[in-house]
């Protein structure tokens, strides 16, 4: 795969400066990179770097060619995305289950619900304090689309009355509302030091 790769770009480089009517120490000159370079590129002795590939391709006046190390990172970049998204679901879908467990559940009494609409402050708090450079729809949107959905199939599933009465839309009201303007409680620029 390498020498393809040394093949394909030594080949462009050659016809790209022939094309030009340029000779290698002419390109030398206008790229600012050495003869002996050139010569190891054009002979596919060597993988010319990134920053050399490129003040030869800028010089010659042509696109630079995809390297190896950008196809890796191409794809470890989709497996981090896929990774950070998958966490996203988790999280919330163990808010989710917290909340419902805390109001929504048969055995759920008054100790309970308290806990679940205190939860429902604080947790989002904690999200938001650790996101504040996240703009708030970005926030809402990472971790209060797993309540958005909850408070949507809570209504159609149990009822609005017994989804109310229970506790379960006001936490998910609450959550949904400090995600979204939680950064504004919390004082950004305070002058108070702890000593």
């Amino acid at each position: 795969m390498k020498k393809k790769y040394m093949d394909s770009i030594s080949e462009l480089i050659i016809t790209s400066r022939k094309n030009k009517n340029l000779t290698q120490e002419q390109l030398a000159d206008l790229s600012k990179v050495n003869l002996k370079t050139i010569q190891r590129i054009e002979n596919n002795e060597n993988v010319p770097r990134e920053n050399t590939l490129k003040l030869i391709c800028d010089t010659l006046e042509i696109a630079v060619p995809k390297t190896e190390t950008q196809s890796f990172v191409k794809s470890s970049n989709f497996i981090e995305t896929g990774f950070k998204y998958f966490s996203l679901v988790i999280i919330n879908l163990a808010l989710m289950t917290l909340i419902g467990w805390m109001t929504l559940d048969s055995e759920a009494n008054l100790n309970s619900r308290f806990a679940g609409i205190l939860l429902s402050f604080l947790i989002p708090m904690g999200i938001v304090f650790f996101t504040l450079k996240m703009s708030r729809t970005q926030r809402l949107l990472k971790f209060g689309s797993g309540f958005f959905v909850y408070l949507i199939l809570a209504i159609i599933t149990v009822g609005f009355p017994t989804a109310f009465v229970s506790g379960l839309l006001p936490c998910l009201s609450i959550c949904l509302l400090t995600l979204f303007y939680g950064d504004s409680i919390i004082i950004k620029n305070s002058n108070f030091m702890i000593k």
